[in-house]
């Protein structure tokens, strides 16, 4: 069963959330809290076992930027959800990259969020339609207000074993850690194996990082309408 922390600071969404889960049968509470306080105090208890952190951007003592980046000290193989008001590119890029695996604005919040919690644990990267298309505009922008020939050369591609850098193209296209594993003819684990090695040499936290960096780096060259 995965272990889930809610941190939300309003109470009826906070008890939205936490009745969704306990109705999940492979998913456990392991508490709630409204603060950044509180939920450092749940976060850094020795006993703790966090395996998914669902959390707020907006609490009144701080941010939950903060919190991920915590989680991400204290809580070895813990995933994140942010659930926020906030919709703008800022706080969705920062919340990638204090390691954030999903998004999902609150007007566009599932009725069952442990069905997008296990998407996430399964794999996958759940963000709001919405968001997906600000932040993907913004790119775009920025790539077309470039001046011809500014963009740098690639570095020299890293040292990726073949069996890396196959599965660095299968989590581009969008599969998750089963169907790789499926694809691969290999057991779940070995392909979190490959992933954990693949981060490390592309000094990142989550898929969308790992994708993004090696995008940037010339490394993924399929064809994207194979999926």
């Amino acid at each position: 069963m995965w272990r889930v922390l809610i941190i939300e600071d309003d109470a009826a969404m906070c008890a939205f959330f936490a009745d969704s889960v306990q109705r999940c049968p492979e998913l456990t509470l392991i508490g709630t809290a409204g603060s950044v306080a509180g939920a450092r105090t749940l976060m850094s208890d020795p006993t703790a076992r966090l395996d998914v952190l669902l959390v707020d951007l907006e609490l009144p003592d701080g941010s939950g930027l903060d919190l991920i980046r915590f989680a991400a000290q204290t809580q070895q193989g813990c995933e994140c959800l942010v659930i926020s008001m906030f919709g703008d590119d800022e706080n969705v890029l920062n919340s990638v990259e204090a390691g954030a695996l999903g998004y999902i604005h609150k007007d566009a919040a599932p009725e069952d969020i442990s069905a997008t919690i296990l998407e996430m644990k399964r794999g996958a990267s759940p963000i709001s339609p919405l968001i997906a298309r600000r932040v993907l505009s913004r790119f775009a922008t920025q790539v077309a207000r470039m001046p011809l020939g500014a963009i740098p050369h690639p570095p020299k591609p890293l040292a990726l074993t073949t069996k890396e850098h196959e599965v660095l193209e299968l989590i581009a296209r969008g599969f998750s850690y089963a169907e790789i594993a499926r694809l691969q003819g290999v057991t779940v684990h070995t392909v979190q194996t490959h992933i954990k090695n693949l981060y490390s040499k592309l000094s990142v936290h989550s898929r969308s990082e790992a994708v993004f960096e090696a995008s940037r780096m010339g490394l993924l060259n399929f064809d994207h309408g194979d999926r």
